[in-house]
């Protein structure tokens, strides 16, 4: 233990007194010397003492990143727990602390691997081992700022001003230029060369890596546009019939879109093609006061007449066309008295038509309703008439917007809408079914 001791001795001592190949030739004569002592052969002394100061300064190193990890690093989280901050537990964190004190023994092997070769300070073998270690330093370095990076992207996505913004792209084109550079300086240290040569030599293959990295040069500026124009974020509901994207986007990275279907389908997008292409994000509907609801029922036209006095009578029983058959009404005798009209033939003068009745009642039934947005567009019109008879079309906005209360809204009318037309002397045009086959066929036989 005293000849240990004795070499260990000799390090601050020859620090002081030279450089790193002073203090290299002393540790190596102090080893040489307890070699001696303990009865190894002066030519095996020569040949270990240079391995057994590398295993030394091995475990030197070994013992610091040792220490770093188990005490510097737990005191360090110890520290930020105790803090009333969030960030800094994520800055912070295990992963980023760990990559930083893996650090440490590369660091203390690079500066102290001359002092186990001394005698060969100058020779190839001891700058490759150099060289390799300064390797390491870069690629752990490269992992420390990576994982650093994400802890960052992960503090600012937790936070709702920058929850619309393309940050996951953004974090991994940062990556992506991280470790290209990375890439760039380590083989400058292996071939010996600049960076700057590399550099200007990939100049002349510009065009390769514009091809090879087209996807993610495309993605980036496309996640810059859609954020730019808030066009799309995290949590959007979009359709895109033609790559079957209909769902939530989950998340917006360099290269690719991620939509859940609501079949739980997850479909990927590139995001260049969002700008190329055409797509329908229906936030805005999300953000606004109502839901749009246009449906259309075809009326059978020959079912269309003029109200008579019994009709009018009883459309008058019906709380919601009270005051305005009444009004009608009187605008409708006003109008005939003034202008002499012969109400003994009912094309002469102006008359209500039950479907006219029909279309304000129609209009005063969602105007009474609760589930419809009274300050948004509701209103009842004709469409053009076809084949299938006269489109009576609702459009209105439901007050509830999530798709299950939606749905069951805009049935709830219009199960009311199909049972109240027969009372209007109404009906509905369909096509034949099989039975009303079967009943024109009795009727034939008849």
């Amino acid at each position: 233990m005293e000849d240990v001791k004795e070499v260990i001795d000799i390090v601050p001592v020859a620090l002081a007194d030279g450089g790193i190949q002073d203090t290299g030739n002393a540790m190596m004569q102090g080893v040489n010397d307890v070699l001696l002592s303990m009865g190894v052969d002066e030519v095996w002394a020569d040949k270990i003492d240079n391995f057994i100061i590398l295993l030394l300064i091995i475990g030197v190193a070994l013992l610091a990143n040792l220490v770093c990890r188990k005490i510097i690093l737990r005191t360090v989280s110890r520290l930020v727990k105790q803090t009333k901050a969030t960030w800094d537990d994520i800055v912070f964190n295990d992963k980023v602390m760990a990559n930083l004190s893996r650090m440490v023994a590369p660091i203390l092997i690079y500066v102290a691997i001359p002092i186990a070769f001394p005698e060969h300070a100058d020779s190839a073998l001891l700058d490759f081992l150099r060289r390799l270690c300064m390797i390491y330093i870069l690629a752990v370095f490269l992992r420390f700022v990576s994982a650093l990076f994400t802890a960052i992207y992960l503090v600012y996505s937790a936070r709702e001003q920058y929850k619309d913004k393309p940050l996951k792209g953004l974090l991994q084109t940062a990556q992506v230029i991280l470790f290209f550079i990375g890439a760039i300086i380590i083989i400058s240290i292996l071939i010996k060369q600049s960076p700057v040569v590399l550099l200007t030599g990939l100049g002349a293959s510009a065009a390769v890596l514009m091809l090879v990295f087209k996807d993610s040069i495309m993605g980036f500026v496309s996640g810059i546009q859609l954020s730019a124009n808030n066009m799309l974020k995290v949590g959007d509901w979009i359709t895109m019939p033609k790559y079957g994207a209909d769902g939530t986007v989950i998340e917006v990275t360099l290269n690719t879109v991620k939509v859940r279907n609501f079949d739980n389908t997850i479909t990927t997008i590139p995001p260049y093609l969002l700008i190329s292409d055409s797509f329908q994000n229906w936030q805005g509907m999300q953000e606004s006061g109502g839901r749009r609801v246009k449906r259309s029922i075809n009326i059978d036209m020959t079912s269309v007449r003029f109200c008579t006095p019994e009709m009018l009578a009883k459309y008058r029983k019906i709380q919601l066309l009270k005051d305005y058959v009444e009004q009608t009404e009187k605008v409708v005798e006003q109008y005939n008295k003034e202008h002499d009209i012969d109400n003994s033939i009912l094309v002469n003068g102006r008359r209500q038509t039950n479907l006219g009745v029909f279309r304000a009642y129609l209009t005063n039934y969602l105007k009474s309703l609760p589930t419809v947005n009274q300050e948004m567009t509701c209103m009842v019109r004709q469409l053009q008439p076809t084949s299938t008879g006269i489109p009576m079309e609702l459009y209105f906005f439901s007050a509830n917007k999530v798709w299950v209360a939606y749905e069951g809204i805009q049935a709830d009318v219009f199960d009311h809408v199909l049972a109240i037309i027969p009372e209007f002397d109404l009906q509905v045009f369909q096509n034949p079914s099989g039975a009303d086959l079967r009943r024109i066929g009795v009727k034939i036989e008849d």
